[in-house]
């Protein structure tokens, strides 16, 4: 079978979505399982500056094809850089996907946004092609509700205009949690046919995280003085969707407990303000630090006693946080500061790994951190719920076979 995934960022790219990607390839083209014939169109761009020079000097042996389009690299500075970078990956994928051999399976997933419709230039031609949209954010949603753009204005009812257009030509939509799915059907969904959907949660990869692995200290330990101290770990994208007041002001409620510690690690939009805001407030029990090597993080998150996670409001259902199965995979308990009903929320309820607490309660925040700080045995039963989490549902053997069900699915009716 020959399948072709699309998106902005393939390993070794940092980008969730990039290794997300990598695995799913992989998996189908392995010689030793479904051997299918794997193409993926990616950019030559990265999410930050090592992604990027990692990507120019990729010599992985693999089976799967990688097609990259070469694209300025100007990077996400501002909207001008990014829209350019955008456009020429726009640019080279409809070629490519317009000059390629039949595919019998397309996947695209959403960055840049409306890049699926190179899909549906290639389905045009080849009418037997299925196309999956794999839906990671929701657009014009995200951008108006971080008010990037006017909700209902000109841009935004423009993508509308082409989303109502591609979600007409989708074979299946697969999002990551139940209000994705359901706002974009109660937006999107075609009036004459049916939309096959499907929920399929993010995942990591079970090998990267053996559960009797021994991992090398973090040299952060001894840096920051975090021996024997309750650490609670925030990791990944510090984007405009994510809250990260209720954190600062539970971290200010306990900065006269001198065995709690706060770590924000990765990058984003509002990395600078976090950390200029815990400078400001003299918050000795918070530190901000940029990504370190995925190689890494075992061994930050091994020297972890919870994980945060945080979601705005308003972006319930338009992003899903990234950052959950991992954490579960470390036997973090995951602290979620969000609304309810999200991904996390859900794994949360499913598994008793963690807590849902609103966004602005502080003080709940606080008051949960002390309890697992001061109840060994209470955290320990959390840390055991998070592994069982991961093993059951979060990680890629679990995960894998939801995708081959779709697929099979679809291809059912196919004929060469």
């Amino acid at each position: 079978m020959r399948i072709t995934i699309i998106n902005q960022f393939y390993v070794p790219d940092v980008a969730p979505t990039g290794q997300l990607c990598g695995m799913l390839a992989e998996h189908w083209a392995d010689p030793a399982g479904h051997d299918h014939d794997v193409t993926v169109v990616a950019s030559r761009g990265g999410y930050s500056e090592d992604a990027r020079k990692a990507t120019d000097r990729d010599s992985t042996k693999s089976t799967v094809r990688v097609h990259r389009v070469w694209t300025p690299r100007l990077g996400k500075a501002n909207l001008i850089k990014r829209l350019t970078d955008y456009a020429f990956f726009y640019l080279g994928t409809f070629l490519k996907l317009l000059f390629m051999p039949r595919q019998d399976v397309i996947i695209s997933l959403t960055t840049p946004p409306l890049i699926a419709w190179a899909g549906v230039l290639h389905k045009l031609i080849h009418r037997k092609t299925k196309l999956i949209l794999w839906n990671m954010d929701c657009y014009p949603e995200a951008p108006e509700r971080i008010g990037m753009i006017k909700t209902d204005g000109a841009m935004s009812r423009l993508v509308q205009f082409f989303n109502r257009g591609l979600f007409k030509r989708l074979d299946h939509l697969i999002s990551l949690d139940q209000a994705m799915q359901d706002l974009l059907l109660d937006r999107y969904r075609p009036k004459k046919h049916e939309l096959p959907a499907t929920v399929i949660p993010n995942f990591e990869a079970a090998s990267f995280y053996p559960l009797e692995a021994q991992h090398d200290e973090w040299e952060g330990v001894d840096r920051l003085g975090l021996a024997g101290k309750f650490v609670v770990l925030y990791m990944g994208n510090m984007g405009v969707g994510h809250d990260f007041d209720t954190a600062l002001d539970a971290a200010e409620l306990l900065l006269d407990d001198e065995q709690i510690h706060f770590i924000f690690n990765g990058g984003g939009g509002r990395k600078e303000e976090v950390a200029k805001e815990a400078v400001r407030r003299n918050l000795r029990n918070v530190t901000v630090q940029s990504y370190i090597p995925k190689a890494e993080l075992p061994s930050l998150m091994a020297a972890g006693s919870a994980a945060l996670i945080t979601l705005r409001d308003t972006m319930l259902g338009v992003m899903s946080p990234s950052k959950l199965h991992g954490n579960l995979a470390m036997r973090l308990p995951v602290l979620y500061v969000g609304p309810a009903g999200s991904n996390v929320d859900f794994a949360i309820q499913q598994h008793s790994c963690g807590r849902t607490i609103p966004v602005g309660d502080a003080k709940a925040l606080a008051s949960t951190i002390r309890e697992l700080a001061g109840d060994p045995a209470k955290h320990e039963q959390m840390r055991i719920a998070a592994r069982r989490a991961f093993d059951e549902a979060y990680n890629d053997r679990a995960v894998m076979p939801q995708f081959d069900r779709v697929i099979d699915q679809l291809t059912a009716s196919v004929t060469e």
